[in-house]
Formats: structure tokens, sequence, C-alpha cells
């Protein structure tokens, strides 16, 4: 595994007042040593962390030699979004989480990638929560980036996704809060079609419950023996909190001024960040005269569709980047 690095960032105020005299941001690099090589940076979703691949990689698929984002090229960083607690003690996590935003995060990726003398970005990638931020990185910095990847996310937060944390915030505030969070959210991130593929209605004799009860009560003990409550807390306040023209304008004026290569690819079943919202994006874009692809894996895998159908994440990504 790949050491875990960190940088301090000094005297930071987040949006809402915030202050942090200074604000630990660890991170990892994979492939070519920092400043031999063009840069991908790799933002992870909800749940991740910053080991990409490796024994415990959760995008060993995409990510590594001869991959499509090939670590023989390029370096691959991926920060860890404060608090979420990764190799960190009580006091790495953010206890104040609804002082901070996916905009705020955004502002500490650019800091450190300013502390670590990256001048240009090749490749930005991001997934679910980790996209949001991508975009507001491309809002922050418009002509920083030469290709940006929004895999299963989007620029704001619809109200179906803001209603799904609001239900995410009252589990996390009731007797076994992790646990059943988390149960709630795998549902949002497959579909009943997934379900059926998974289990056609069998049974675990030895526990008398349905296998699909079994596997949600599974992710949900799984989450709770590695992430902390106060991380989760903060993960769900910044997908709620995704929306680059907050403050700014519309859509049009915030990306107006970006040169980036912008590269959505959504998944025609996601129930979470919906396709429909990444089409009108693309559409948008295509009208600027923006340069920009939209793809869409099929699959009946759902939200998380970018976990499992790597085959066809591939081969779009070697695509635009052609």
């Amino acid at each position: 595994m790949e050491l875990l690095k960190h940088i301090e960032i000094k005297n930071f105020t987040t949006l809402s007042g915030k202050e942090y005299p200074i604000l630990r941001l660890t991170y990892q690099t994979f492939g070519l040593p920092l400043g031999e090589a063009p840069v991908i940076v790799v933002n992870h979703a909800l749940t991740g962390n910053s080991q990409v691949i490796g024994k415990e990689g959760w995008w060993n698929q995409t990510v590594g030699e001869g991959k499509a984002f090939d670590t023989l090229t390029y370096t691959v960083i991926c920060f860890n979004i404060p608090g979420n607690g990764y190799q960190g003690g009580e006091e790495e996590l953010i206890l104040d989480y609804k002082e901070w935003t996916a905009r705020d995060v955004a502002r500490v990726f650019l800091l450190g990638l300013e502390k670590l003398q990256v001048s240009h970005i090749h490749i930005l990638s991001g997934s679910s929560l980790g996209g949001g931020i991508a975009w507001e990185m491309i809002a922050l910095a418009p002509t920083y980036v030469t290709h940006f990847f929004a895999v299963a996310t989007d620029w704001k937060t619809t109200d179906w996704v803001i209603a799904n944390c609001l239900i995410q915030e009252r589990l996390l505030e009731g007797c076994n809060p992790l646990h059943d969070a988390r149960m709630h959210a795998m549902l949002c991130y497959r579909t009943p079609a997934s379900l059926k593929e998974k289990f056609e209605r069998s049974i675990n004799t030895e526990r008398n419950l349905f296998n699909t009860e079994t596997w949600l009560l599974h992710h949900g003990e799984k989450l709770q023996n590695r992430f902390t409550l106060p991380a989760y807390k903060l993960m769900n306040q910044l997908v709620k909190t995704i929306d680059i023209g907050k403050d700014r304008g519309d859509f049009e004026q915030v990306i107006d001024p970006v040169t980036t290569e912008i590269h959505i690819i959504g998944t025609d079943t996601d129930l979470y960040f919906v396709p429909q919202e990444n089409r009108l994006t693309f559409k948008l874009l295509q009208q600027m005269g923006k340069k920009t692809t939209y793809d869409e894996i099929s699959s009946i895998h759902g939200h998380d569709a970018f976990l499992i159908e790597y085959q066809q994440l591939d081969k779009f990504i070697r695509t635009a980047l052609s």
C-alpha cells in the first residue's frame, strides 16, 4: 500500500465562517513519482478513501498498470475528504459537519494541489460525491484541468437526493445510526432488478431471513466496523450541498470561463444521480459550444454500476481520451 501522506493547510475558513488554524489533508499517490508525469486526481465517493488501488483499493479495475488511468504513464493523486476518518483517530474528524459544504472541500483540495506544486491537472475524475466536489473544483479553477470525468454524479443535488439525505440524517440520529443509514443507502445505490438477479427471493435458512435482508445487514455491519458516525454525518452533509451555481448565478454563467473538456458518464438505472439530469447538462454544454462527451453505462445495478461495469467504463474513458 502506498503510504498515507499529509499536508497542513493553515488558517482555513469555511464559507460558513468556521476557522481552522491548521487543517490536516491526507492523501496517497500512485504510479510515477510526483513531478515526473502528467497528473490524474481522483476524488473518492461517500464511503471511499484515498486507497484507490491495491489490496483494499476501491477502483482497481480503472486505475493501475495498463488500465484506463494508467499508472505507467501518470501520477495519480487521491485526497481524503477531511473528516472521513481514514487511518485517523478522533482528532481527524470534523465534528461540526454542518459548517462544511462540497465547495469547501474543493477549496481544500485545490490548496493541497498548490502545496504539492501541481501546476496543472491532466485528468480530474470524481464519482458520486467526489464528482460533485470535482465540479466545484473546475468552477473554482476554470483553466486548471484538461479532462474532467464526471462519473455517476451531477453539478447539483436534486430534490430527490436532498430528500434522501434528510432520511439519512434522521437515521443517523437514531438508535443504531451507522448500520441503519447504510442499509437505506444501499437501496438508493442499487435497483429492484439488481436485487432480483442477485437473490431471487432466496432464503438464508440458518438465520431464517431472506438473503436480501442478510445482504443489507452485512453492509450495515461492515460500514459500522470501518467508519465513524461523525464521518458519515459529514459525508451526507457534503452530498446535500453540491451546487456549483449557489451564490454565483446559473450553470451557464459558472461554466462559461471553463476550458476543461467535460466527459459525463451516467448510468441508465441510477436512482441517485439520475441520468436525465446528466443528459440535460450535456445538452447545455453542447449549446454553449463546450468540448464535451456523454456516455451511459447500461446496467441493472444502478448507482453502483461504476464500480461493477468496469469494462463499459474503461471503453468510455479510453475513447474520450483518444
